[in-house]
């Protein structure tokens, strides 16, 4: 975990898993690099708040990144509309405890995505998510999460990296850098500027 930057009232956090995606960003808003993974990204970011006084807090957190298309034509930056946790059986613990931990979280209009904390790169994993979403990722639902247990507004913005199939990992180590671009052009753009208030 690395904050970039720090963290005032008057901005949003932006929030990413890893160096790479925030190298083109070319903004003035704190970063948060919280590592890959749920895990990683919920306790990177309630620790970084955690350290910050509550009057320091970031107006929303706005977690940005790669994510794999989990359905044909899927391609450029997308603000997500709702996210699902894929990798937890909210179902059976339902069962178990009469509680699911993994409540799909509505954030407003735009596809689905998909977190859990497995690469998706096998054909047959693409098809069985793209039941339930659009987009896949590693972090969008922790940040998510967490930042609306805390009150804390949150946007999750995804560009399309890769296919989610076993040319995923070469593409993506291929297009990061374009896609970290990719994202640094749509946050200064009409639609970023007024997501970001700026």
């Amino acid at each position: 975990m690395e904050l970039l930057g720090t963290m005032r009232p008057d901005a949003p956090l932006l929030v990413v898993a890893v160096h790479l995606e925030a190298e083109h960003l070319h903004t003035d808003h704190p970063v948060l690099v919280c590592g890959v993974g749920k895990v990683a990204a919920s306790t990177a970011l309630l620790s970084a708040l955690a350290h910050t006084p509550r009057e320091f807090w970031p107006s929303k957190v706005i977690n940005v990144g790669t994510a794999g298309a989990l359905k044909d034509g899927m391609l450029g930056t997308h603000v997500i509309g709702e996210v699902h946790q894929h990798d937890l059986d909210g179902r059976a613990i339902a069962a178990l405890c009469g509680i699911d931990p993994t409540p799909m979280l509505s954030l407003g209009e735009g596809p689905a995505l998909a977190t859990g904390d497995a690469f998706i790169s096998d054909p047959a994993d693409r098809r069985r998510l793209a039941g339930m979403a659009d987009l896949c990722d590693m972090e969008g639902y922790a940040v998510a999460s967490a930042a609306t247990k805390i009150g804390l507004p949150v946007t999750l913005v995804k560009h399309v990296s890769d296919d989610a199939d076993e040319g995923a990992v070469r593409t993506w180590v291929e297009s990061v850098s374009a896609c970290s671009e990719a994202l640094g052009v749509w946050l200064k753009s009409s639609e970023g500027l007024a997501l970001i208030g700026g």
